[in-house]
This record gives structure tokens, C-alpha cells and sequence, in this order.
């Protein structure tokens, strides 16, 4: 299959503010930070310093990579925003802040989290199936932390919620170098939105 036709500059990470109940996690996204550097791909990350979110942004900056982080003004009052970032933007909402990370990103990887790195990942997927963006989309299946969730997904499939080829649009690895092999060759899918408009398909 033929690759994107632009590179992978930046990847956008979606991963918890907490650190999880697992090592195994916090050295994911210390590792997804070095690879990321090491390769010379910018991180766009929610602007925060704790968790995984800040483990990943310390890997980066300490392999010499870009990081630009994005947080609503309400989150960087909290003291959790990393201001020793160079490029720290402080943005009104969350509404704007997955907007600017969605312009700003070439791809986007989701590593462990919560309900905000779920509610991230499924948002830009579902901005994939529209086509609003053409983008690779990756779930990076830590101790297969995403397990339950691909589960859903096919039962979505099974149900006539979700096409086969929307389901499809979730990049699943385990494996770091595995997930940016798939976005280096990825070929975007043609969506649809015309079954949304058909009342018979309703």
C-alpha cells in the first residue's frame, strides 16, 4: 500500500494525567517520548505535567524533540501545566484546546488514561469516519488496556452500529515501533457520510 503523502511531523498523545496502577505504563510513554525524538516527531500533548502526560513530555524534551502543549486556561490555574514547555499554549476551553491538537497533529496515539483519553481518541475517530480529517488514529494496547474497548467496538460491528471499515480506522499495536511502522504506511480510508443522510438507513 502506498504511504501518506506527508510525512509524519507531529503526533498528537492522548494518555492519562494520572501514572495508573501498572510501572508498565509510565515507562510506555517514556518510551513512546524517546522513539518520538529519536525519530525526530513532534509531541502534541494536553500541556500538562503530571501522569503519563507529563512522563511523555520529560522524554521528549529530553531526547531533544519539539513538545507543544495545549490546556485551557481553567487547567493551568490548577498548577498542573508544564510552563517550563518553550511552546505552551493556553487556550479558553477544551472545545478548543482537542481543536488546535487536531490542526497541529499529523496523527494521534492514544497510550493508557481515563475518561478524557477515551472521550479524545473516540471524538477524533469519529472526526475520521465523517472525513473531517484523513489522519492515522492508534490505540497503543498496553497490557491490553484497551482490551474491553476493542471488545465494544466489535460488538458495535456485530449490532449494525458501527461499518467493518470504521472500525477499521482504530490502529491497534502493542508495540512502539509496530504502531509507528503502521502510520508511516498508512493509507487513509474512504468514509462516507451518506448513510446519515438516507432516512431509510435511520
Amino acid at each position: 500500500m502506498a504511504g501518506i503523502e506527508m510525512a509524519i511531523k507531529r503526533i498528537c498523545v492522548f494518555c492519562g494525567s494520572n501514572s495508573g496502577a501498572k510501572p508498565v505504563y509510565l515507562k510506555a510513554a517514556h518510551e513512546l517520548g524517546c522513539e518520538l525524538a529519536a525519530r525526530g516527531i513532534g509531541l502534541i500533548y494536553g500541556g500538562a505535567t503530571i501522569g503519563l502526560m507529563g512522563e511523555i513530555a520529560r522524554a521528549v524534551i529530553a531526547g531533544g524533540g519539539e513538545v507543544i502543549g495545549v490546556i485551557p486556561s481553567s487547567m493551568a490555574t490548577r498548577e498542573i501545566a508544564f510552563t517550563a514547555l518553550s511552546d505552551l499554549r493556553i487556550v479558553g476551553s477544551m472545545h478548543e484546546r482537542k481543536a488546535a491538537m487536531a490542526d497541529l497533529a499529523d496523527g494521534f496515539i492514544a497510550l493508557p488514561g481515563g475518561l478524557g483519553t477515551l472521550e479524545e481518541f473516540c471524538e477524533i475517530l469519529t472526526w475520521g469516519q465523517l472525513g473531517i480529517h484523513r489522519k492515522p488514529c492508534g490505540l497503543l494496547n498496553i497490557e491490553n488496556y484497551f482490551g474491553e474497548l476493542l471488545r465494544f467496538l466489535d460488538h458495535g460491528v456485530n449490532e449494525g452500529f458501527i461499518k467493518p471499515a470504521h472500525r477499521g480506522l482504530a490502529i491497534v499495536e502493542a508495540e512502539i515501533t509496530a504502531m509507528l511502522k503502521r502510520f508511516e504506511n498508512f493509507n487513509p480510508t474512504q468514509t462516507s457520510t451518506s448513510k446519515w443522510l438516507d432516512p431509510a438507513n435511520r
